[in-house]
């Protein structure tokens, strides 16, 4: 995709039990040997996988990402907040977009990819201001005196560290450790210099903010009062205008104040040292104008420099405090910070170690797997305490590590939790029982869309379902899986209040299962009584959630609960009208007396979420070949297909804007490239998921389609280049495609590596002809789970042609 150039580094130069997979089922589909070639000996793999990573990517185009200090899965994630001309917007959903270049702060945290505009957080910015302070901040509406302008040519972001010239002259230098961070802050010699805390001034607003300065100390304390995830939505944005956590950060300097102040809303009180005082959540002028913070000035004359230590916590004050002292020495500077900080990422991005692809490629695929585990995100103090759903402090579990928050299920559930599971399953673990904590905490009931310790209920269906479904499957262990799926089957069978209720609806629908009653009896959710953001959406969605719950009952040896949900994991069929559109057949919503909602356009949302019905017609992972059948057969259902990814002239349509065919901005048919193996004609997958990494993905601030969505749609590129992906929520089979490194290495925490071998990788190379499993050769395109279980290796003949003969056994096929 073409793209403004950036500065990259590369142009500067617990024992997991295996309970997945019949091993034993891949040797009946294994085949006479086919010719292949003596694996050679395997290239030497990117050294400091950091240093090939762009942060920028993904800034621009909607993709919803952020250039700042972070490190994986980190508290703190240091970055600016951006303006275009109004104190209560950024000109993107997270802060920071690549084409506004003027910023009014430096926050202390963000939400990677949310699609809401504004998403969440954005606390506490922090601008070094050159000039006097002579009216409240908060005043500056339009962001015309107390923001700043820059260049990007004076922007420079790397794994752990951002570093900003401004253009009226004043620098930002800042790395992170996960909780703290450390700043350096130069200003020009002579000139007034102030750092302004913007205390109030989080995206979204803020119910309440306070800001302490203590001149003795050399300290400036406070905290913000905030959430509002998705509140300023259109549809049900009334329902999340709401407070549901507290900041708290403590910043400590190396030198003393010149001078200090405060502000309130449209006053200014020079000399003071505390204010507080929130902006609210409304929207334009209701909001302009209001809040809080303070400032201190420094004297520039002899030394312009301004070195700044600070901790944050969702706990306390004191919790900050020692988070700062247990993660950061009190003699490290910006460099010591930042040389851990890369040494980390180092650490974490090794987990797929690659050979092979060009430099751009490269470059890709480590900013993907980068963003992939930017979350989920600390939530725990250092200590263990964090604040749960109910509005109380609580400690984490016995044996638990931290707790995790920023669950944006339904996106994360259909890739990037697998990728977790995959490479980091001790985070996921923990991450599983994080939102068993929440559960707990909030009636028994899981939220789909958790900002912080916040239930947002933004999207729709049972997203947690097939996460913690996925994560058993895919061999987590340490979390108490019994106790989350209990609690997971009492919410998919019995009635919770919440499912009558219209509020938030569309987009935020308080009921988790909702009207499930209804849904039981009639075993489709009905449009005009859901209660739910489209009923056929809805359906699917819930088909989806208990075809994972199904799976995981059988691996815990629960008969009983899996023949229930295997039986409702087929209720999808009951929102497919074979006689839509002339007879060609569509996922289509339905009233409760059992009518079609009508007019009908497979193009239209009606019924449907971010989505139309020729995308969600084909969201159906758990049983293609059910599908297949509803459209006639396996031929029938690939020809439809072809028509999803091709304009009637034959050309690619791939890049979205097009109701009735393939959008890869958004989740729902995210999967649908990796349908045609299922359907016997693996070659039309290899060449379609090949065709969307190459036009649809790239390098540079618009190198990602559309929003991250919490590294979701990363993760769909790093399993896509590394040619795997998840066949089905609640699995850990995987499909095949051709992929497009020489050589990978995933590493597998407590078990074999996966090695996957393609000699023959390349830009022209994108067919598989030939695969060895373990040194075997396989006439399958799909993995039944073993990889994942026991690790093993992928050996692949590729070519420039497609062969028409490989893995199209019906008895072979994807299941």
């Amino acid at each position: 995709m073409s793209s403004r150039p950036t500065r990259s580094l590369i142009e500067r130069g617990v024992t997991r039990a295996t309970t997945v997979g019949v091993v034993s089922a891949l040797a009946a589909a294994l085949t006479v040997a086919l010719p292949m070639p003596a694996s050679s000996a395997a290239p030497d793999p990117v050294e400091h996988p950091a240093t090939w990573v762009d942060p920028l990517i993904g800034s621009a185009n909607g993709g919803n990402t952020y250039p700042g200090a972070v490190l994986p899965y980190g508290m703190i994630s240091w970055s600016p907040t951006s303006t275009t001309g109004d104190q209560t917007s950024t000109g993107a959903a997270n802060g920071y977009h690549y084409d506004a270049t003027r910023i009014r702060g430096l926050s202390l945290t963000h939400v990677n990819g949310a699609g809401c505009h504004p998403g969440a957080a954005g606390d506490i910015p922090i601008m070094p201001f050159v000039g006097d302070v002579t009216s409240s901040p908060s005043a500056d509406t339009k962001d015309e005196v107390y923001a700043a302008g820059f260049s990007h040519d004076n922007e420079q972001a790397v794994p752990g560290r951002y570093t900003l010239g401004l253009d009226s002259g004043a620098k930002s230098d800042l790395a992170v450790s996960r909780r703290a961070g450390v700043a350096d802050f130069t200003f020009p010699a002579g000139k007034p210099a102030n750092l302004l805390f913007r205390v109030s001034n989080s995206l979204n607003g803020s119910e309440d903010a306070h800001v302490d300065i203590d001149t003795a100390k050399r300290k400036v304390t406070g905290w913000v009062h905030t959430g509002a995830f998705c509140g300023r939505r259109a549809n049900g944005g009334v329902n999340n205008r709401k407070s549901y956590y507290k900041l708290y950060f403590s910043a400590s300097f190396d030198r003393a104040f010149g001078s200090t102040g405060t502000w309130q809303d449209s006053t200014l009180f020079p000399g003071t040292t505390s204010a507080g005082g929130g902006e609210g959540y409304a929207t334009g002028a209701d909001r302009a104008g209001r809040g809080s913070g303070g400032y201190v000035g420094f004297d520039t004359r002899r030394d312009n420099d301004v070195h700044m230590r600070l901790g944050i916590s969702y706990v306390s004050l004191a919790g900050a405090e020692a988070n700062l002292r247990e993660e950061i020495e009190p003699q490290d500077g910006v460099e010591d910070v930042a040389a851990a900080g890369l040494r980390t990422w180092n650490r974490e991005l090794s987990s797929v170690r690659i050979s092979g692809g060009t430099p751009a490629r490269r470059t890709a695929f480590y900013t993907a797997l980068y963003h992939s585990l930017l979350q989920p995100n600390l939530l725990s103090d250092t200590d263990g305490r964090y604040p749960g759903m109910d509005g109380e402090p609580h400690r984490i579990e016995k044996g638990q590590r931290a707790q995790y928050s920023n669950f944006s299920g339904w996106d994360q559930y259909r890739a990037h939790v697998q990728l977790l599971a995959l490479l980091k399953p001790d985070i996921a673990g923990d991450y599983a029982q994080s939102l068993y904590n929440f559960a707990r905490q909030n009636g028994d009931v899981w939220d789909r869309w958790v900002h912080i310790s916040g239930a947002t209920h933004v999207m729709t269906g049972d997203p947690s379902a097939a996460t913690l479904a996925t994560f058993y499957a895919m061999g987590v262990r340490n979390f108490d899986a019994r106790g989350a799926f209990d609690s997971l089957v009492r919410q998919a069978t019995v009635s919770h209040p919440d499912g009558l209720l219209d509020a938030g609806c569309p987009g935020q629908c308080v009921g988790q299962r909702p009207n499930l009653e209804q849904y039981k009896a009639s075993r489709y959710a009905a449009h005009d009584v859901c209660h739910c953001w489209g009923g056929a959406a809805e359906t699917l969605e819930a088909s989806v959630a208990d075809s994972a719950l199904a799976h995981w009952a059988r691996l815990l040896g629960r008969e009983k609960e899996a023949d229930e949900f295997t039986e409702r994991a087929g209720y999808w069929r009951n929102v497919f009208n074979p006689r839509a559109t002339d007879g060609a057949g569509y996922i289509q919503a339905r009233n409760l007396d059992g009518s079609w909602v009508t007019p009908f356009d497979p193009g239209s949302d009606r019924g449907f979420a971010q989505g139309t019905s020729a995308t969600y017609t084909w969201m159906v992972p758990q049983d293609v070949q059910g599908l297949a059948d509803a459209m006639g057969g396996r031929s029938a259902a690939a020809a439809r297909l072809d028509g999803f990814f091709h304009k009637p002239d034959g050309s690619w349509s791939i890049r979205g804007g097009d109701p009735l065919r393939y959008d890869p901005t958004n989740e729902p048919g995210i999967h649908a490239p990796w349908l045609y193996n299922a359907l016997g004609q693996p070659w039309k997958t290899q060449e379609t998921v090949r065709q969307i990494v190459d036009t649809v993905y790239g390098t540079g601030p618009r190198g990602l389609p559309g929003n991250d969505d919490l590294g979701t749609m990363s993760a769909w590129y790093v399993f896509s280049t590394l040619g795997l992906f998840p066949q089905q929520p609640g699995s850990a089979a995987m499909l095949l495609s051709a992929p497009v490194f020489t050589h990978a290495i995933v590493e597998r925490p407590g078990e074999r590596d996966i090695t996957i071998s393609a000699p023959d990788a390349g830009e022209s190379h994108r067919y598989i002809d030939a695969v060895r499993v373990g040194g075997i050769p396989s006439d399958r395109s799909w993995d039944d789970g073993g990889l994942v279980a026991s690790g093993g290796r992928l050996d692949y003949q590729l070519s420039d042609q497609p062969d028409k003969g490989w893995a199209t056994t019906p008895a072979n096929l994807p299941r």
